[in-house]
């Protein structure tokens, strides 16, 4: 509990932050929705956030070792408070799916900074403690974050200004920190082909993971205002969904380690599969919440246990590259997937949504269950243990995970900070230093 402590300005940083992400969450697709943006526009402005992530992942690191992890950090907080109030102030689509990419990417630097600073102080005894806190905050605070939804009309702008004051108040707790500066983060490094080698289940639960979950937050909360449009009823629906991922995470994660992943991931994939139709058979609300509790506590589950499959087969030096690859191939099918289901939607209507996620499942449930018949084996009693793990991360967390090699990439000197400028200029002369230049 000491290394909890110890980081608990960065934790509250966190919590104000995901609040905020929650509520932009479900906000933005309902927004799009009440300003005569189709399915289609709406899927694809999601696809550009989701590659803004993507994008993140490479070239955050970058700027992290040229300028620390505390300036980026404010720099990328005050980006997104920007590109969240720009929304607010535009119809075009064209600007949409550029502002959507900027907040994909600022987002993604966000967890870059705060799960690499989460690494830097976990000693290696404490990382499962630590994970399974931090994947508990973020998901009660994203769930947090749906219920702002009934502070004022989604047409209004109290919710993109409440938005942007908790991302402002997240940079508070960070930019006052005593704490040093974490190490730099290292580079991005992924092998697809890898991946495949190592475990075709893992690589199909990597992809059927990014097309559920990347098509429910793209197009989930405006299939529920259209299904049920009662005041309230959008963030409890959501927030079913994601407290059902919540509840069954670990339960689901306990019976993972007792019998084979892949028999289990094609379970997982059946049940989205049902949910996905039962959902469309009734728009009574109570229906509606019980099925969604269902669809969250299966879909949630997958890239987790796709990421524990890959850890099963993959050497422990490789965890991190293979880590990677799941979670890239992920965010790329989370990007494609909505720009398909949006266009399904504007010729078949709003029902094509979890029919088309249902068809997904269960092309994937049958991948998968071959896979269980003819590929090649682990031994249930060498598979590694389950670890929790949130949908929305990044590389930089890998260095966290139990499963992680313990001399990692990650081990370097923390990086201290820049000094502010009066400490500066005590220490050098800028006269002298601007003619050495």
């Amino acid at each position: 509990m000491r290394s909890l402590r110890s980081m608990f300005s960065l934790l509250l940083a966190t919590s104000l932050l995901l609040v905020a992400h929650g509520l932009h969450l479900t906000l933005l697709p309902l927004r799009a929705g009440t300003i005569g943006f189709s399915e289609g526009t709406i899927g694809l402005s999601a696809s550009f956030y989701y590659l803004g992530f993507v994008a993140g992942c490479f070239w955050v690191p970058r700027i992290i070792a040229r300028v620390g992890h505390i300036r980026i950090f404010a720099a990328l907080l005050a980006l997104f408070t920007c590109a969240m109030l720009a929304i607010d102030l535009t119809q075009s689509p064209i600007a949409w799916f550029l502002l959507r990419f900027t907040v994909g990417a600022t987002v993604c630097g966000a967890y870059t900074v705060i799960e690499s600073w989460l690494t830097d102080q976990t000693p290696p005894d404490s990382r499962g403690q630590v994970l399974a806190v931090y994947t508990f905050l973020v998901l009660s605070s994203i769930t947090v974050g749906q219920f702002l939804i009934n502070l004022a009309p989604i047409g209004s702008s109290t919710l993109f200004i409440a938005t942007g004051m908790l991302i402002c108040l997240a940079i508070i707790p960070v930019a006052l920190t005593k704490s040093l500066a974490p190490a730099p983060v290292p580079s991005t490094k992924l092998s697809f082909s890898l991946l495949y080698r190592r475990s075709r289940t893992a690589f199909a639960g990597a992809l059927i993971s990014g097309i559920v979950m990347g098509s429910f937050w793209s197009l989930g909360a405006l299939y529920a205002l259209r299904a049920v449009p009662e005041e309230g009823f959008v963030p409890l629906f959501i927030s079913a969904i994601v407290i059902g991922g919540a509840a069954a995470q670990y339960p689901i994660g306990w019976l993972s380690d007792r019998i084979d992943r892949r028999w289990m991931l094609s379970a997982l994939c059946v049940i989205t599969a049902a949910a996905s139709v039962l959902m469309t058979f009734s728009n009574a609300s109570q229906w509606l919440l019980a099925v969604g509790f269902c669809f969250g506590a299966s879909s949630n589950a997958l890239y987790a246990i796709s990421l524990a499959k890959a850890a099963d087969n993959s050497k422990q030096s490789e965890f991190v590259i293979i880590a990677s690859s799941v979670l890239l191939l992920n965010s790329i099918a989370a990007a494609i997937a909505p720009l398909l289901l949006g266009r399904v939607m504007v010729f078949l209507g709003d029902e094509s949504l979890f029919l088309g996620l249902a068809l997904a499942s269960g092309v994937a449930a049958v991948y998968i269950g071959l896979q269980s018949v003819s590929g090649k084996s682990v031994v249930v009693d060498e598979q590694t243990p389950f670890v929790a793990s949130g949908y929305e991360t990044v590389p930089a967390s890998f260095d966290n995970d139990p499963r992680s090699p313990d001399g990692s990439e990650a081990d370097l000197e923390p990086m201290p900070e820049r000094p502010a400028y009066a400490e500066f200029e005590a220490e050098f002369d800028f006269d002298e230093l601007l003619e050495e230049e």
